[in-house]
């Protein structure tokens, strides 16, 4: 399905039935990347699979930036109605949700993001200097993006109010000092480190996302967080 939003057009696809989730891709990718994992989460959540602008479905254009990409998903939220829904994005996708989480206190109940920098510098140096060489040989506004944004402010991030997870693998393409200081910097964050996993190795085409988004969004749904639960309560 196709929805104008600030002028352009965004491709989205719609699958299953519950709370909403809106689930955004990262640089050069698309909305396909949720495939397996949206078979899970249909079960239980409603998935809004979004292309962003210069993506996948979505209107071709050379005007990307993070506050811009941040204010489609704005407007796709109000024009759907669905204020309060929870998000996951990785890597650029969580960058367009900090944003839109600092500038909207009251968009999303939940907010979980994958592999997100704050700015240029949050990336390890030989995978920033890899970009720089290849945006010097196939200049593209996508590695331009890349190298010159974000620029989200320690400030920005104290206004976040919802409820935050912040994932990373330990092989990721973002220094863990810098992950660990933007989840410091979100009233409440949990920081969530998997062993093993780069970028998005537990979240293109993986079933492992889905696992770790049901189990925070609804805990009651994970059989031993149910009878975790219980045992408390019986505590």
């Amino acid at each position: 399905m196709l929805i104008k939003v600030n002028d352009i057009e965004l491709y989205y696809e719609v699958k299953g039935k519950g709370e909403p989730l809106i689930m955004v891709h990262g640089n050069s990718e698309d909305h396909t990347i949720f495939d397996t994992a949206s078979e899970i989460l249909e079960k239980n959540f409603t998935c809004y699979l979004i292309d962003s602008r210069g993506h996948g479905e979505s209107t071709k254009t050379n005007n990307l930036d993070y506050r811009i990409m941040a204010e489609d998903i704005h407007a796709f939220i109000k024009s759907l109605n669905l204020e309060g829904c929870s998000y996951y994005g990785l890597a650029d996708g969580g960058i367009i949700g900090l944003i839109a989480a600092s500038k909207y206190p009251e968009l999303f109940k939940n907010l979980i993001i994958s592999g997100v920098n704050t700015n240029p510098k949050g990336i390890k140096p030989w995978t920033y200097y890899v970009f720089k060489v290849l945006n010097f040989f196939h200049p593209t506004p996508r590695f331009r993006l890349l190298l010159e944004q974000p620029n989200i402010t320690d400030e920005e991030l104290k206004q976040i109010k919802c409820k935050t997870l912040v994932l990373t693998g330990n092989r990721d393409l973002v220094l863990e000092e810098h992950i660990k200081h933007i989840a410091s910097q979100i009233p409440g964050a949990q920081l969530k480190i998997i062993d093993g996993e780069s970028l998005g190795s537990y979240v293109v085409h993986r079933e492992k996302i889905a696992h770790i988004i049901t189990e925070y969004l609804r805990p009651d749904l994970v059989p031993n967080k149910a009878d975790e639960g219980k045992n408390n309560s019986a505590a």
